[in-house]
């Protein structure tokens, strides 16, 4: 952990150690330290970044140019800074995957407008068997445990397309491997009963349910059946039989439709206790998701304004409803390495941290490829995963650097964002080595982040322990 805190003075001391450090090289300058200041729209602080190492100071605005001076805080960093880019550099290069998104079948009950994955795969597509499933899983399980630490225990995550019109085969997969895998289901819940939900609670197995609003006129605008109904009413009745159930969340897509209810949205999931969620953007890998994408500091502003409720509905309740999209990013700021998401960072986490396998064994380096066959990297039943991994489709995602992406390659916040997502700039601008589509939105977050720190109110907006697994290596005031 980098908790650094906001610098408030300069004594007298530090300002006598100030003529002695001499040869401090000069910050910005040849091989001197590297840091930019960004404005955080705060009445009192100012950021202070070093975008090569994620390092960053909040620091009053009339101490920015003594900070600057070879200060204690700087002095500091630069007796750290090895152990900084030590840290980014296994962040971004040294980590093995421990996690996949399965899709057990191709097709889905649902029609939604912006949906990633193909609309002929989606309504054409095939299951697969039971038998090949659980062949999958045990390639999986020799795999993981060959390559991840003895305690780690690596996760599969069932997911779309909808993976519960192939529940026969999921859950009897969950109860086959109960001990080799953590579990999870991503799911628009129609296909679910009380059953279900109670198999799964008794299992301890993360849910995911997909709702886009607080009220049926917007939840099922976009999200509806082949036929055309929505599916509303019984989100929500999953969501009552789910309550007090901790391992659950809800994800919200929010598209230029909805992005207007947000506050609605987060106000209506905390009366029903979720005790997580996503405001996720639409994605626009395809061109029929493009049609929904809204203007980036449109969404902002509802966006922001959505945290906001959120930390009003804590103080006033006592208790948390998690943003997790935005949690990461803020831990992504305290905490690099603690981060949950991986999509936020460059390189991403498709092929790296976790990769994604279709309905006939196919292998890509997200789901979010799954239907682009140029990211088609081999199949589980047929070819080693190591060498999956090497292909040339993973390698250009797994080597994509933010870097070498304009104009991101010159931003001060450019590890806490990461450029995603590859295959959505592949789908808007067909290559990877561009940005994705939401960088205001991203550069809002992060300053709305530093400004949660700032005035101290970042704890209301993480999980609980979620700092239980960290080490801090640097922290000042």
């Amino acid at each position: 952990m980098r908790r650094v805190f906001c610098v408030k003075n300069l004594t007298r001391d530090a300002k006598r150690k100030r003529k002695v450090m001499y040869r401090l090289n000069h910050f910005n300058m040849a091989d001197g330290l590297q840091l930019q200041p960004i404005n955080i729209g705060h009445k009192d602080y100012i950021g202070i970044i070093s975008a090569d190492t994620a390092f960053w100071a909040l620091v009053r605005k009339g101490l920015v140019s003594q900070t600057l001076d070879n200060s204690p805080l700087l002095r500091k960093y630069q007796r750290k800074l090895e152990v900084f880019n030590k840290e980014m550099k296994d962040l971004r290069t040294a980590l093995k995957p421990s996690a996949v998104y399965f899709n057990p079948t191709d097709c889905c009950n649902l029609n939604c407008s912006y949906c990633y994955i193909p609309k002929n795969l989606r309504k054409n597509g095939r299951h697969m068997s039971n038998r090949k499933l659980l062949e999958a899983l045990k390639i999986l399980k020799a795999y993981f445990k060959s390559s991840l630490p003895k305690a780690r225990v690596p996760q599969i995550i069932f997911h779309g397309a909808e993976p519960l019109l192939n529940k026969e085969a999921v859950f009897k997969a969950i109860e086959e491997f109960a001990e080799d895998f953590r579990f999870g289901i991503q799911t628009n819940g129609t296909l679910l009963s009380s059953q279900d939900i109670e198999f799964l609670k008794s299992r301890r197995i993360s849910i995911g349910l997909s709702l886009d609003g607080h009220i049926p006129r917007v939840a099922d605008r976009l999200r509806k059946s082949w036929g055309g109904y929505g599916v509303f009413k019984k989100v929500i009745e999953l969501i009552d039989i789910l309550r007090g159930y901790d391992n659950y969340s809800v994800i919200c897509t929010v598209t230029k439709e909805n992005m207007a209810s947000q506050v609605k949205m987060i106000e209506f999931l905390h009366r029903m206790e979720v005790p997580t969620c996503m405001l996720n953007p639409v994605r626009c890998t395809l061109s029929p998701s493009r049609k929904h994408k809204p203007q980036d500091m449109d969404l902002a502003k509802h966006y922001l304004a959505a945290l906001d409720r959120s930390y009003q509905l804590y103080k006033n309740s006592g208790r948390k409803l998690i943003i997790a999209n935005f949690a990461n990013i803020l831990v992504a700021i305290i905490a690099p390495l603690a981060r949950r998401l991986m999509c936020d960072i460059s390189p991403c986490g498709g092929g790296r941290c976790f990769f994604a396998v279709s309905s006939s064994g196919d292998m890509f380096p997200c789901s979010e490829f799954i239907g682009i066959k140029e990211f088609n990297g081999g199949n589980i039943f047929r070819d080693d995963i190591r060498d999956v991994l090497e292909t040339a489709p993973f390698k250009s995602v797994t080597q994509r650097r933010i870097e070498s992406i304009e104009p991101c390659s010159c931003c001060a916040i450019r590890h806490f964002c990461g450029a995603p997502c590859p295959a959505e700039a592949y789908g808007m601008n067909g290559s990877v080595e561009t940005k994705g589509a939401f960088c205001e939105l991203y550069v809002e977050q992060v300053r709305y982040a530093f400004r949660l720190i700032a005035d101290n109110k970042e704890e209301a907006y993480l999980w609980d322990g979620w700092d239980r697994d960290t080490r801090t290596t640097f922290n000042i005031k």
